[in-house]
């Protein structure tokens, strides 16, 4: 059984109809959790039409808390496997039924995510090292030269290629696509300190110390990315004391877990090269 999971907060129509159609194609999830954190009349109507959905107004309390309702609800009722979704994503109907069948052939896969492209093509560089304070710092704040391209490079796995099937400790939080029985065999949900951003870092860094957390380039999804904290100081400060909150409980300059999965990582990427 598949379930999926979709957070709300004054998501455009257009953007609701786009990401509920994929799901629809796809002809795989039993149960696709909508939690809205700025419920409307509008939505509560729209989404009657569909019965497998199940429509949950939410007090917005964060990214996380609200996803973790999914998480729980997606344990009580069997799932096998849960995605998570952004609402700005777009995947066409062989996606899902795909990494399904991969994850039943390797059962020490515990996460997976697809390629990730804007809606021109472009590849994002969604596969990363495990962060220190100075990667996100110089990802924010830096003027971009070949010094600081170098080392985001690095930071961001690019010397990789993003062709090959490879097991990042870091991947991005647009797409989650994770096995429900590790979840709740390690009481593994969102940490709901953080309100946005970096809570799937959080997450991803717990799973990745039980199983494997793949990047699978066979398929690929549309993500059309709109990067807010670089255009509203809001969205700024909220990142910053995520960010915090992630460096006071892993650490700041001394993370030996984060030094022993960067260097596994890349040294994977070498063989493989």
């Amino acid at each position: 059984m598949l379930t999926a999971s979709v957070v709300l907060y004054k998501t455009p129509i257009q953007q609701i109809r786009t990401i509920l159609n994929c799901v629809v194609l796809s002809n795989c999830v039993e149960r696709l959790y909508v939690i809205d954190n700025f419920s409307s009349e509008e939505n509560q109507i729209f989404f009657k039409e569909y019965p497998f959905v199940e429509y949950i107004e939410h007090e917005n309390t964060g990214y996380g808390s609200s996803h973790n309702i999914a998480l729980h609800k997606a344990i009580e009722i069997g799932s096998d496997y849960h995605v998570v979704l952004n609402p700005d994503i777009e995947f066409d109907e062989k996606v899902l039924g795909l990494l399904v069948k991969y994850m039943e052939s390797n059962r020490d896969v515990v996460y997976i995510l697809p390629k990730v492209t804007y809606p021109n093509g472009e590849l994002q560089y969604l596969c990363k090292l495990l962060p220190t304070p100075s990667d996100l710092i110089l990802r924010r704040f830096l003027p971009k030269n070949r010094w600081t391209k170098k080392l985001d490079d690095k930071y961001s796995l690019v010397h990789s290629g993003y062709s090959k099937i490879m097991n990042p400790p870091c991947l991005s939080g647009c797409f989650m696509f994770m096995r429900v029985s590790t979840l709740k065999e390690n009481d593994m949900f969102f940490d709901e300190r953080y309100f946005m951003y970096l809570e799937d870092f959080d997450l991803m860094r717990r799973l990745h110390r039980v199983g494997k957390t793949i990047f699978y380039p066979e398929v690929s999804i549309v993500h059309n990315h709109a990067k807010e904290s670089y255009k509203s100081k809001k969205m700024l400060k909220i990142h910053i004391q995520s960010a915090i909150k992630y460096f006071n409980k892993f650490g700041w300059f001394f993370d030996r877990e984060r030094r022993l999965m960067n260097k596994q990582i890349l040294k994977e990427i070498e063989e493989l090269s």
